[in-house]
């Protein structure tokens, strides 16, 4: 199995990951804001589907390490807010939710868990991704990924910009990303 996301279909991207358990732990990084907000975005949720989720972005609280925000991503430099929908939530299994962004129209992302030995596997599926998004994206999840597996592993958590960066040049690189 490869960390790296791959293109399931023309606006889908997946990543797959085996994290350590067990299945409920990882579950609570999914599901309570304060966990999620280590790896990914804090924000409310209300645990049912039709449900409202806050994403609420801070990439300064995601990391161990301090560094500035790249240019074209200074918007988020003080936080982002966005809105979205519950569409899936059955815990500790399966958590989706639509993500709505002004520019870019709604996209829905899909959690899925299920049991790998004493860890969890985690599937994350994004659809509804427009070719000039997909790059980012896929960087974005990585990244976030692996911030979760340092978390969850009891490691440092890495810088999420120049991971981030990294991983938007190999997914550039990559055939069907760019």
């Amino acid at each position: 199995m490869s960390d790296k996301g791959v293109i399931v279909g023309p606006d889908t991207i997946r990543f797959e990951r085996t994290l350590p358990g067990p299945i409920k732990r990882v579950w609570t990084y999914l599901a309570d804001p304060d966990r999620r907000a280590r790896w990914f975005c804090g924000g409310a949720i209300e645990p049912r589907v039709g449900g409202r989720f806050d994403l609420d972005f801070d990439h300064r609280r995601i990391t161990d390490r301090a560094e500035a925000t790249p240019e074209e991503y200074a918007a988020m430099a003080e936080g982002l807010h966005f809105e979205g929908r519950v569409t899936a939530w059955d815990p500790p299994l399966r958590f989706g939710y639509a993500w709505i962004e002004e520019d870019f129209g709604e996209s829905e992302v899909m959690f899925d868990l299920v049991a790998a030995g004493d860890g969890a596997r985690l599937t994350v599926t994004h659809h509804g991704l427009g070719d000039d998004e997909r790059v980012s994206a896929a960087a974005g999840w990585h990244a976030h990924l692996d911030i979760l597996g340092d978390d969850l592993a009891g490691r440092p958590r890495r810088a999420f910009w120049s991971e981030h960066a990294r991983h938007e040049a190999v997914y550039a690189a990559a055939k069907g990303f760019a």
